[in-house]
């Protein structure tokens, strides 16, 4: 009786490990373009260019000043609901995590946004701005090893960005075509991160 006791015992602990080893293999398995990631400069796009050019496109005029063409992110900041535009194409650091089918991306000073590729998405009333305080709205969709992000600002404009992972897992690229409601033209520019 003692050796049938012994027998399960072993049995089940050798499941046990098992399950734990599985588990941890699982856990190994992380999607590429999880982890942190800083802004490469040499090799992104300028922001602010790419809003001169988005300004000239919808027939407006740029303040030539040399000493303007020297502030970094002269463009950056405006009204609260446009936070979102500024967020994806001028903050330097992005953290991403990834549990299917839930993105999480961080910026700087803990600004975050959550999305989903599994096709869901807002249902929206007549009030749905006041009830929801005008939050910020995304939702993801996989193309082969590319992942498509449609943001809705609170301002009522939109954003398609577009990231890949290159160079071995070591680069990000995000594509980004930002429309501000007030804006006539996209601003379209290319940001390039390495990973950290």
């Amino acid at each position: 009786m003692k050796i049938a006791a012994i027998a399960q015992v072993l049995a089940l602990t050798t499941l046990m490990i098992c399950g734990a080893a599985s588990s941890i293999g699982q856990e190994a398995s992380v999607h590429p373009l999880v982890g942190n990631w800083r802004i490469n400069e040499e090799l992104s796009e300028d922001t602010d260019e790419a809003v001169e050019a988005a300004i000239i496109k919808a027939g407006g005029k740029v303040a030539k000043s040399w000493f303007k063409k020297k502030e970094k992110g002269r463009y950056r900041g405006g009204p609260e609901e446009q936070e979102l535009y500024d967020r994806i194409s001028y903050d330097d650091i992005l953290r991403i995590d990834y549990t299917e089918p839930e993105f999480w991306f961080g910026y700087a000073d803990g600004y975050q946004r959550v999305f989903h590729t599994d096709g869901r998405t807002r249902s929206v009333g007549a009030s749905d701005h006041y009830a929801n305080g005008g939050k910020d709205f995304s939702i993801g969709q996989w193309e082969g090893q590319v992942l498509y992000v449609e943001g809705r600002p609170r301002d009522g404009g939109f954003t398609l960005e577009s990231y890949t992972v290159e160079a071995d897992g070591k680069r990000l690229r995000a594509q980004l075509e930002l429309k501000p409601a007030n804006f006539g033209a996209a601003v379209k520019v290319v940001r390039i991160y390495d990973r950290q």
